[in-house]
């Protein structure tokens, strides 16, 4: 596959912050942690891999904007471009020795997201992604699964509970989900999540209390795998309101009218 100047500066910050993950992974006993938040940790390798991976895009493109997970917004003089940044997706399971993390980055064009990398370092799974040129892992073309029954589908999710009365609202979709689905999933990083959904790994995903760096990037890997997305009123707003529905056509259809039907 052919890959835009733009992609591959993506790809090489990606690939080189994964570098430090794996070595930062072998040692994750050692780790100095903080709370951050209910079930939010932040760690010395999310800080590292996102220093790696802002250095490789301000050196390329020093002109454009970044907004990032541990570091915030760094407002460029482009005015058009913005990179989303989540250097470790998974980070729970990171420090917790499960291998399944992911560093993740978008770009986004005047509001629309136009090129994106997921790189999970452990099992070297590169997903990369252009607006118009398809969603790839590493060298093979993605497509979404064709199953067109919810009672066939695996599906994804994230259940964040955090004591808020939201928690009650996650615990019914998940109730009404589970008997109309062949089984639901949770893998702790919703990047990977999406990445998987493109290649045909899961049916279809729901989850909502996202940030903008958790839904840009895969996104656009399930929209040019055949996939569809919506937020949960149906529209099209789910970097901003932090919610996503995906699927097949049919699929992204059946799961939407069941999470739509929880009150």
């Amino acid at each position: 596959m052919a890959r835009s100047a733009l992609l591959n500066i993506m790809v090489n910050a990606a690939l080189k912050a994964g570098k430090g993950l794996i070595r930062d992974f072998g040692e994750v006993e050692n780790l100095q942690v903080s709370r951050k938040g209910p079930a939010d940790f932040v760690s010395v390798a999310d800080k590292r891999a996102e220093k790696v991976i802002m250095g490789e895009l301000m050196k390329a493109r020093p002109t454009y904007s970044l907004l990032m997970e541990e570091g915030g917004e760094v407002k460029g003089t482009d005015g058009m471009h913005r990179w989303i940044i989540d250097p470790l997706d998974g980070t729970t399971n990171f420090l917790h020795a499960i291998p399944l993390f992911c560093t993740a980055i978008a770009l986004e064009r005047n509001g629309e997201i136009v090129a994106s990398v997921i790189y999970n370092p452990v099992m070297d799974e590169l997903y990369t992604a252009e607006k118009g040129n398809g969603a790839w892992h590493n060298n093979r073309r993605l497509r979404v699964a064709s199953r067109k029954h919810l009672a066939e589908a695996v599906v994804s999710t994230g259940i964040k509970l955090t004591g808020k009365p939201t928690d009650a609202i996650a615990l019914r979709q998940v109730a009404s989900v589970t008997p109309a689905v062949a089984g639901i999933r949770r893998s702790g990083s919703i990047s990977v999540d999406l990445a998987w959904l493109a290649a045909g790994r899961f049916d279809a995903l729901w989850e909502d209390r996202l940030a903008p760096w958790d839904v840009a990037p895969g996104l656009l890997m399930v929209k040019e795998a055949g996939g569809f997305a919506s937020d949960f009123s149906g529209g099209a707003h789910m970097v901003d309101k932090g919610e996503i529905v995906a699927g097949n056509e049919a699929l992204q259809a059946a799961l939407l009218k069941t999470i739509q039907s929880v009150r």
